[in-house]
């Protein structure tokens, strides 16, 4: 029989740090060679989390595939830009190092699973000063399906030898939330860009204004209390 094993899986921009304002930023600053723009609401609805492929085919399916292809790489260019500029200091969402180091205390695994490209995620982990705060970084583009399929969830349980149902995943988008339940793994939403009653619309069990909310840790034992 598998023992069962608990893990902490998170996602990056939005949970980890409040990065989607810069994305908003990027992505408007390439749209306008095209002759539109996108309000925050429509951000939120059908950009957030998606891989670059899903923002093609929503956004530039007048495009021949690699014109789109070159523009969403060149947006994340201006994205890590941004952030590597001295007048952006990034912070990590409140509580996040506490629960690091309570989930370390207690040898709990820590994973980010992510549709960000990875030199956007290896720049902003580096940046945030957590490179070696994660035992595995998962990329949803490197895998044969990014989010909101929970291939990328359910790697990182793989790498982590976790169970999903004994393991807790942290998330701030629609996308990555459908993830996270259709991998059948308890998830909290961080209250970055949507609100609880959308978050639980979504299938989480949670949600949270940050990690210094008591009632993560509080699921965090209870799935180790399981797992036990």
């Amino acid at each position: 029989m598998r023992l069962m094993k608990t893990a902490l899986l998170f996602d990056l921009d939005g949970t980890l740090v409040d990065t989607d304002h810069l994305h908003f930023d990027a992505f408007n600053q390439l749209f306008a060679e095209l002759g539109f723009q996108i309000d925050r609401p429509t951000y939120t609805a059908r950009i957030m989390g998606q891989p670059n492929s899903g923002i093609a085919e929503a956004f530039l399916p007048h495009l021949p595939h690699a014109d789109a292809r070159a523009l969403l790489t060149r947006k994340e260019s201006v994205y890590r830009d941004m952030v590597d500029t001295p007048a952006i200091t990034l912070e990590p969402i409140a509580g996040l190092l506490d629960l690091l180091d309570w989930a370390d205390g207690r040898g709990i695994p820590c994973g980010v699973v992510t549709n960000a490209p990875r030199d956007n995620a290896e720049l902003v982990l580096a940046s945030l000063g957590l490179t070696d705060r994660f035992q595995t970084l998962v990329i949803g583009d490197e895998l044969a399906h990014a989010k909101p399929h929970p291939l990328p969830y359910l790697t990182g349980l793989e790498r982590l030898g976790a169970t999903a149902a004994q393991s807790v995943a942290f998330e701030d988008s629609p996308s990555g939330l459908r993830a996270a339940v259709a991998a059948k793994i308890p998830a909290i939403g961080v209250m970055t860009s949507l609100a609880e009653p959308a978050i639980l619309a979504l299938g989480a069990t949670l949600g949270v204004p940050d990690f210094n909310d008591m009632r993560v840790r509080d699921l965090i034992l209870q799935r180790m209390a399981e797992a036990a």
